[in-house]
């Protein structure tokens, strides 16, 4: 029988209707290659009692803060800006807290962020949250070391998102990180969404039309993607997207959020990683045909990306897919 991984999502008032039914959505898609699910997710709010929700309607939940001791996992959703010092109670802090020191993963949606920030998990750390609240963030918590690029962080035994979307992004790595690519894959496929975003949230921040004659670098992202074991300069992507290097490169990070070194080598560690989880090819084969070049290379990268090596990734990785 699948033991089922226990997520316990945290509803404060005025809790962001999408981002409280992400967690629910998402981890209620997973499942092994039997079809049996790997998550149980659960709703609760500091008293056990109904709240209000940012939509405005009652959401009544079946448990108190006591489902905390239940969980593995505890995920605070984003709250409106307007409720967020008033949903941040001493009894929600106090367990958030009880939570992590038991070793339970804690991870936020959005402006969840600031309740992690209030309860003081996220000092000397870095986090995430939606990038039109970063200015006040900062302002709040200067002991945080705020990225408001990133579509999420994951910090180990904390992690948080950016705004509202992002929550399905970071939901599905963790899906990914417990049990790899293949199950994450199906789950992103059952939601109707992409596996996985390119590019942070610079992408997505309200910024002047482009200018007359510049384009989109999207076929040549496409373009690279077919090509991931072959040596690709930024030349090369500029010419093949008819630009110069300058204007290339300053489109590229508009609609990424990463600049194109960046970007292609992410993509060569997914493809190292899909060649892992579902090949038999050597180490060699796979750092070849991801275009590292070297299995020392792609031991580096895997490392930086996953914290782990090849070897030690597909062991884990294809034995539970």
């Amino acid at each position: 029988m699948t033991v089922r991984h226990r997520v316990a999502v945290l509803a404060l008032d005025g809790v962001m209707a999408l981002d409280l039914g992400i967690p629910s959505q998402v981890f209620g898609c997973a499942s092994d290659s039997a079809g049996h699910r790997l998550y149980e997710t659960r709703i609760c709010t500091p008293d056990g009692g109904p709240i209000r929700a940012s939509a405005g309607f009652a959401v009544t939940p079946d448990h108190g803060l006591d489902l905390l001791d239940w969980a593995d996992t505890v995920i605070v959703p984003g709250i409106h800006r307007d409720r967020l010092d008033a949903a941040t109670t001493v009894a929600a802090m106090a367990a958030l807290r009880a939570a992590h020191t038991a070793g339970k993963r804690i991870m936020s949606i959005c402006t969840g962020a600031y309740v992690l920030a209030a309860a003081g998990l996220l000092d000397d750390r870095p986090a995430a949250t939606h990038w039109a609240y970063a200015e006040d963030f900062r302002g709040r918590f200067p002991q945080i070391a705020l990225d408001a690029d990133v579509l999420f962080i994951d910090d180990g035994d904390v992690l948080t998102s950016a705004g509202v979307a992002a929550g399905l992004d970071l939901c599905l790595h963790v899906i990914r990180r417990d049990h790899g690519s293949e199950v994450a894959n199906r789950a992103a496929r059952r939601c109707v969404v992409a596996p996985w975003r390119d590019g942070g949230q610079s992408q997505f921040i309200e910024r002047p039309l482009p200018a007359p004659g510049d384009t989109s670098t999207a076929a040549t992202r496409d373009w690279v993607l077919t090509r991931l074991g072959d040596p690709l300069d930024l030349d090369q992507l500029a010419r093949h997207a008819r630009m110069s290097v300058r204007t290339f490169t300053r489109r590229f990070r508009e609609e990424t959020g990463l600049s194109p070194g960046r970007w292609l080598t992410r993509q060569r560690v997914e493809h190292a990683r899909h060649l892992l989880e579902s090949t038999d090819l050597t180490i060699d084969q796979v750092a070849d045909r991801a275009g590292f070049g070297t299995a020392v290379s792609l031991r580096q990268h895997l490392r930086a990306t996953v914290g782990t090596a090849p070897l030690a990734y597909r062991r884990t990785f294809r034995t539970t897919t």
